[in-house]
């Protein structure tokens, strides 16, 4: 029987699954337009996802690879969901988690160079309701002490409320009941509610609601076709990976929920691997119509240390400062500047980063938690070296390590 669905899924073109339920991965086909360092490390790095795609690991995973500006690997490995030949590809829906944070800086820097908004800008001008436990502290929050995560509320302050389904306007209330840790600017802190009260300001700046301006200022204009931000969109797609959990070859689905669609600024962009190189690019500088190099240049700029989070990259060697910017990480390894941001909801992970000055990036999407999360960056960075990608990089050659 099993010879006869081999044959089935050979002459139909699709990928058979084997014993353990995952699917045959794709080689990729290597392009005479590319160079050949190029073509080298999409060779290594598919063969290395093919390789870690395993019965203990996720059972899919989507990537998008980005080199010089153009879009050079996008599609899936594995299935959508275990125990099936429904393979994953370049447009499979995952969601994002915390990669959604980026969505939110840059969105705030469209709106400030179009004059709606100034990164200096007060959080009660445009949302009065918003207060802290200091009435004066927080007349003095701004968007870059929103989207810095220092506000001076202490780390994760009521993430739990986001995950009971309240709003942030609900949450809101409870800003005041919590001490704060130290003056705005002063204290790095890791948020996701008062992370989203940047929905708030946008709402009363332009009269929209979050899930429409990302439609309109960032989805639309740069065709991310699959990309959405709520619950009922993931749950309509036909094309999408379920969420898994589990391990060590018994992977099972859980229902999508709708966690962090309360919290979309936070947790809630909905995306797969052809959206994720699209914005790859725009990040790099690639649609300036869209978003200015200087707009950019003001995200990406390092504001707040977070030594304190320094064990998310115990695996990447040569790594010595972490900084915070707007919605995203700014990583020193070894004298390479790296823009990065991991992300996990609802059994989801993911995995997102890039070099400006080389203009070249990593995103992969997983449908279960995975050590493979840890590897999959600082893997593709060392394929980068190896390959003379980074050509002034100082990265060592044993940048990765693998967790046994």
């Amino acid at each position: 029987m099993r010879f006869f669905l081999y044959l089935f899924c050979v002459l139909a073109g699709i990928q058979c699954t084997g014993a353990s339920g995952q699917a045959e991965v794709r080689r990729p086909i290597t392009s005479p337009s590319l160079p050949p360092a190029t073509n080298a490390l999409l060779d290594d790095y598919t063969e290395f996802m093919r390789t870690e795609i395993m019965p203990e690991a996720p059972p899919g995973a989507a990537v998008a690879i980005v080199v010089d500006g153009e879009v050079v690997f996008a599609d899936g490995f594995g299935v959508k969901e275990y125990n099936s030949a429904d393979s994953v590809d370049a447009h499979t829906v995952f969601r994002i988690g915390s990669l959604s944070k980026g969505f939110a800086g840059v969105l705030t820097g469209i709106l400030v160079q179009d004059s709606l908004l100034k990164w200096d800008s007060k959080v009660q001008e445009f949302y009065p309701e918003f207060s802290l436990r200091s009435r004066a502290q927080a007349g003095r929050i701004s968007l870059r002490h929103i989207l810095s995560h220092t506000t001076g509320l202490p780390y994760h302050a009521y993430t739990n409320l986001i995950e009971r389904g309240k709003s942030i306007r609900e949450i809101n209330a409870y800003f005041p009941r919590v001490a704060l840790q130290g003056k705005e600017g002063s204290i790095y802190s890791y948020q996701n509610a008062v992370f989203s009260v940047i929905e708030e300001v946008f709402k009363g700046a332009c009269g929209k609601n979050y899930e429409a301006l990302l439609r309109d200022r960032i989805f639309e204009p740069l065709q991310m076709e699959d990309a959405s931000a709520s619950f009922i969109d993931l749950q309509t797609a036909k094309n999408k990976a379920l969420p898994h959990q589990g391990g060590g070859g018994f992977w099972r689905p859980v229902p999508i929920s709708h966690t962090y669609y309360n919290a979309c600024a936070a947790g809630g962009v909905n995306a797969s691997a052809s959206d994720m190189g699209r914005w790859l690019q725009l990040l790099m500088g690639e649609h300036k119509e869209i978003v200015r190099d200087q707009t950019l240049d003001e995200v990406f700029t390092p504001r707040v240390r977070t030594e304190n989070e320094r064990r998310f990259f115990r695996n990447w060697e040569g790594e010595k400062e972490a900084w915070y910017g707007y919605g995203w990480r700014i990583l020193n390894l070894s004298g390479e500047t790296l823009v990065y941001h991991g992300g996990y909801v609802n059994n989801y992970r993911g995995e997102i980063a890039f070099s400006r000055d080389h203009r070249i990036g990593v995103c992969v999407l997983f449908n279960g938690p995975t050590p493979l999360a840890k590897n999959c960056v600082p893997e593709f960075i060392h394929l980068c070296q190896k390959h003379g990608l980074f050509p002034d990089s100082k990265v060592p050659d044993n940048l990765t390590k693998t967790d046994k």
